[in-house]
């Protein structure tokens, strides 16, 4: 499943006005489980109890077997349970008699809201686990952003008090973070560049930078990234990890430890409902037009072939940024040729809605790609951004940080 999507889908259903905390996980878990677009067909939620050392069921539902009301999962039989503390997200084989007579033999579960101490050990508040006839990586990378998702639905209820007190540093973050954007225009070898962000707000989880790599400047670092939610939070992580990035274009690492070593930092340094998108190419002077990418769950950017007038996507070589310590990034490649074009962007462009709650969407950008892929970079930028605006409704409830970086081949 589309992990953009995912995230919005399960933003939607943990978004509604919910009395409290149980009947917010319920919603959650019983929505997840009806709807096709999981392929999963049992959940249930356990909760940390300190004083027995153990997990308590809480709620279960699904067309699978029912387990006895208050069952408990004692850490000395699943010592894996503190590796749940840092991994996020566990597949293994089931070892309780009760619960393989149940038909359980496999199980997937992750951990989410607080981490609580326990014997000097980090556990988990809740757990979730999931039935499924497919347990392999793709429900795990599911699995993790539910646990994110409900994290973060769980810790604004936690903290929505504390976070109002820090609009007073609203003004200063913003200046901050205008001050180490790029320029908008930006020109390397055969390619010119034009990237731009509007924000939501005062400040952005968005945000993109060109990166000259060694002394030689030979290469080109690009990378648009999309730091979750909205102000001041998103704009820290953004800022974050921007910073990580150029950092390490100064080492020359190559591009799939780089990204690897980015997830693992933003996973160590923000909380658990904390997750970026993130896109990162390198353009060089090689005459063949090589391009090399890694895309860490962010929008599939537009690649358009002036010889063959045809579109194509590049697509996520690997999860987002921060739910999973250990996730894998490839690295994948294309080559430009004279007038082909790339636009990278950010969900605030493609889900921009209309006064009919109708978005904006891929189909949409592609096709107007095709029409201006003629004109300059800065041009392309303007018209897509005009369009959008046109398209969308200035009030709507939708709108989102909105960044393009538009790279185009102008020589051969």
């Amino acid at each position: 499943m589309d992990q953009k999507r995912l995230l919005r889908t399960l933003d939607s259903i943990a978004s509604g006005n919910f009395k409290n905390e149980f009947t917010l996980l319920h919603s959650v878990v019983e929505e997840i489980v009806k709807s096709t677009k999981f392929d999963v067909n049992g959940g249930r939620i356990w909760k940390l109890n300190p004083s027995k050392k153990a997990y308590k069921l809480v709620l279960q539902t699904g067309d699978v077997q029912k387990i006895p009301e208050d069952f408990l999962l004692h850490f000395r039989d699943y010592p894996i349970f503190e590796k749940i503390s840092s991994e996020r997200t566990i597949l293994a084989d089931e070892t309780n008699n009760l619960l393989k007579e149940r038909g359980i033999f496999k199980y997937s579960a992750s951990g989410f809201g607080k981490k609580i101490f326990v014997q000097g050990k980090k556990y988990y508040e809740y757990l979730i686990a999931v039935n499924s006839d497919h347990i392999g990586d793709d429900l795990r990378y599911t699995l993790n952003i539910v646990a994110t998702v409900l994290t973060s639905k769980l810790r604004e209820k936690y903290l929505t008090q504390s976070r109002n007190n820090l609009i007073e540093n609203i003004d200063k973050a913003r200046e901050l973070q205008r001050s180490i954007l790029p320029e908008h225009e930006y020109k390397f070898h055969f390619y010119e560049i034009f990237g731009v962000t509007i924000p939501a707000e005062n400040v952005s989880g968005d945000f993109y930078d060109y990166l000259k790599i060694g002394d030689d400047e030979e290469r080109l670092g690009i990378a648009v990234g999309d730091a979750a939610s909205k102000g001041l939070a998103a704009a820290a992580e953004a800022l974050y990890i921007s910073g990580a990035i150029r950092m390490a274009s100064t080492f020359h690492i190559k591009i799939s430890p780089m990204m690897h070593r980015i997830n693992q930092l933003v996973n160590k340094i923000f909380s658990d409902d904390k997750f970026s998108s993130l896109f990162y190419g390198e353009i060089s002077a090689d005459k063949k037009g090589l391009f090399l990418y890694a895309n860490a769950g962010q929008n599939p950017p537009i690649f358009y072939n002036h010889q063959k007038k045809s579109i194509s996507k590049l697509l996520p070589t690997g999860p987002l940024l921060g739910p999973a310590p250990n996730s894998k990034y490839e690295t994948d490649s294309l080559n430009f040729s004279k007038d082909d074009v790339l636009v990278i962007y950010s969900d605030g462009i493609v889900e921009a809605a209309n006064d009919k709650y109708e978005f904006y969407e891929e189909k949409r950008l592609a096709n107007l790609l095709k029409k201006v892929a003629n004109l300059n970079a800065r041009d392309i930028a303007h018209s897509i951004l005009e369009d959008v605006i046109k398209f969308s409704t200035a009030n709507s409830r939708y709108q989102d940080d909105k960044t393009i970086v538009v790279i185009k081949r102008i020589k051969e």
